[in-house]
């Protein structure tokens, strides 16, 4: 078995049928699966049953986005990355005795800033336009 760690998106859907932008999240969560194809399914499976109203949005509670009543609809899966063991590790991400543990990676961003301006504003938080890339 490896681990992997699953970008599960959803979006914010308005229940009063104007919806003007997507507000949505990328919740990464950690999956141990025999293969690539066994943690997708699963991530799948995890983001229709946690990630996601669309079945009964008014059970939804008293969710709200900006004021505007709202419901949470799974959009997918966005990618899967296995989680890769420390270098100092003894044993590979393949190993069945490979668990995540401090130091190890367990996903990846690829983006890229046009100036080492953007890049400073990013590193501190600021807003910047960015080319998510992965």
């Amino acid at each position: 078995m490896a681990w992997y760690a699953a970008h599960i998106v959803s979006y914010v859907k308005f229940k009063d049928a104007i919806q003007d932008r997507f507000p949505l999240w990328e919740n990464i969560v950690l999956i141990s699966a025999e293969s690539v194809d066994a943690a997708y399914e699963e991530a799948e499976k995890i983001g229709k049953e946690s990630y996601d109203d669309t079945e009964d949005p008014d059970n939804s509670g008293d969710m709200t986005w900006d004021g505007r009543p709202a419901y949470w609809v799974f959009a997918g899966v966005r990618k899967l990355a296995v989680c890769t063991a420390d270098v100092n590790d003894e044993i590979t991400e393949t190993d069945p005795q490979f668990r995540p543990t401090h130091g190890t990676e367990i996903t990846y961003l690829e983006m890229e800033v046009s100036t080492q301006e953007e890049l400073a504003k990013l590193v501190d938080g600021a807003s910047v336009m960015i080319r998510y890339d992965q």
